[in-house]
This record gives C-alpha cells, structure tokens and sequence, in this order.
C-alpha cells in the first residue's frame, strides 16, 4: 500500500480524534434540514430535503466504491484523506467531508428559481447549477490536492486537463444529476425511492466488506 494509504488508514474511524468543533457543525446542518422540513411542511415541497438526501447518498456510494478499490488493489484507492481530520470515515472520507456534502444539494437546489422551463446559458437552470457547483468543487478539490490533504495515486486521476473531466463527472457532476432526476419524479414515494437507492446500494457494499473482514 501507498504511504498516503496507509496515513488515511492509520485512525480510522477512532473516536478518541473527535475534535469540539464537529458540534457545531453537526448543530449547522441539523438547522439547515430543520428549516428546509419546515418550509416543506408549510409548502407541500420536499425538493430542497430530496436534493440534500440524494447527493449525500451519491457521495456516500461514491466514498464505498472508491474504498472498494482501495481493498481489491491492495494498493490505493482514487483519492485517500491521509490528513488530519475530526474522524476519519473512509479511506476517502471525513467528517468534515461529510458535513459540506449533507448540505451541497439543498444549496443546489435553493439556486433554482422555481419557474418551469428556465434556463441560463441556454441550459436548464438544474444543469447549469449542477455544472458550475461541479466545477467549483474540482477547483476545491485541485486546491487540497496541491495542498496534500486529498491525495492520488493512480496515474488516471490526477491535475492533468484530461484526468480532471472524470474526477469533475464521476466525482461531482452525477451527484447532481441523481439529484435532478430525484427531484422531477412526479409524485414524493418516486422521489423517496431514487433519493434512497444509493443509501440501499452503499449499506449492502459496507455489509459485504465487514462481512468479509475487509479494512477500508
């Protein structure tokens, strides 16, 4: 395993590298879901709430794969978290991490204006925010990158122009088109039921993964 490998595994999921700061920031995203549930109760409208549930499940199966490649490899995975954080949940994966992608969809979606049919650029305003919300991500990504707190170690993923169009579709971009797709269900059980389904496929993974003794 890589040295970046092995520093992202070293207290992993280790309770005693909690830091006080993570309440607050727990008690910041429990008022966004708050304030989105109330206005939701008072409107009939759960996007914001689906939006926030499904780029976190996207996330959170994208972060299990990512392990997954990790364990079968035997050497790294895409990109591994070897800094210094609150509570290391992934190879990939952090608290603080966990916390900006709890949210990221609910900011998506309050950048949509709610008129049908609107566009921005000649796009769909969704598409147009889930491109440019992309792209401000791969920069932040760039930016920790350069900075050694997300490292890569596969020669395909990586600062190059051409690298960068995966990392900025499989990354991020989908988060959002799950999200999109989530959200024009018709009926609330159909946007339920998207929003879940990358929780149901990342659980049944981690199962698999436990059961087997694997260490991600």
């Amino acid at each position: 395993m890589t040295d970046s490998t092995l520093r992202a595994l070293s207290g992993l999921r280790d309770p005693s590298t909690l830091q006080w700061y993570v309440i607050p920031l727990l008690a910041i995203v429990f008022y966004i879901y708050a304030t989105e549930v109330s206005r939701a109760r008072a409107s009939g409208g759960w996007d914001a709430i689906v939006a926030g549930a499904a780029v976190f499940g996207a996330d959170f199966l994208n972060e299990t794969i990512n392990s997954w490649i990790m364990a079968l490899s035997g050497r790294a995975a895409l990109w591994t978290t070897p800094g210094p954080s609150a509570l290391k949940t992934l190879v990939g994966w952090n608290i603080e991490i966990m916390f900006m992608f709890a949210i990221l969809g609910i900011i998506w979606q309050r950048s949509l204006s709610g008129k049908p049919g609107a566009r921005l650029l000649g796009l769909p305003e969704g598409w147009f925010f889930a491109l440019a919300y992309s792209l401000v991500c791969v920069v932040v990504e760039l930016v920790l990158n350069a900075g050694g707190l997300l490292v890569w170690e596969w020669a395909f993923w990586n600062r190059s122009p051409i690298a960068v169009v995966p990392i900025f579709v499989l990354g991020y971009l989908w988060f959002f088109a799950w999200a999109i797709f989530a959200t024009s269900r018709p009926t609330i059980h159909g946007k339920a039921i998207v929003a879940a389904l990358p929780y149901v496929a990342a659980v049944a993974l981690n199962v698999v993964a436990a059961l087997a003794g694997l260490r991600y």
